[in-house]
């Protein structure tokens, strides 16, 4: 072992709310899964009218290229992103991890704050999630922590905007 050895990150201690997973999975299902099922079941459709001898070689075809990727994405997804989505707001920063395939973990001083923002789309609202974007002044972008309550996002929101007010700012 390195003498120097960077100290290992841990996970932040928070996890979103459960019904996270199943706003991710109607996303899923809206944006990837279904158009990928819907398809199959056109050409499947339409090959049973038109081409009833292509069938024996497309239905196999369609099973392995549209629906079976589509209900393998419909079902890990959401298992996955809930495993690594996390968050916690310390005295001097906000930390979160987030992704599923592509993980991210993301630490903002909070002297670095610029806004808070919470959001809730038409389907997190159905499900009572929000989304609470911090903006930092950083070109790295913002850190989004999806899938919270509608009460945690509102109280992370309050506690974040209280503690970056205490918190002096970099003096540059």
């Amino acid at each position: 072992m390195p003498e120097h050895a960077a100290p290992l990150l841990r996970p932040p201690r928070h996890r979103v709310d459960p019904r996270a997973r199943a706003w991710w999975r109607l996303q899923a299902l809206l944006t990837l899964s279904g158009p990928m099922l819907l398809t199959a079941l056109v050409l499947a459709a339409l090959s049973l009218l038109f081409f009833p001898g292509a069938l024996p070689w497309l239905g196999p075809l369609l099973l392995v290229v549209l629906v079976l990727p589509a209900i393998g994405y419909l079902v890990a997804m959401p298992r996955m992103r809930y495993a690594v989505h996390a968050w916690e707001l310390g005295e001097r920063a906000v930390y979160a991890a987030g992704g599923w395939f592509w993980q991210k973990r993301r630490i903002a001083p909070l002297s670095r704050v610029q806004t808070v923002d919470t959001v809730r789309g038409p389907i997190q609202r159905r499900y009572g999630l929000a989304t609470v974007t911090v903006t930092t002044a950083s070109t790295a972008g913002d850190i989004k922590i999806a899938g919270l309550s509608d009460a945690d996002a509102d109280e992370l929101s309050r506690r974040i905007g209280e503690v970056a007010q205490d918190v002096p700012g970099d003096a540059a």
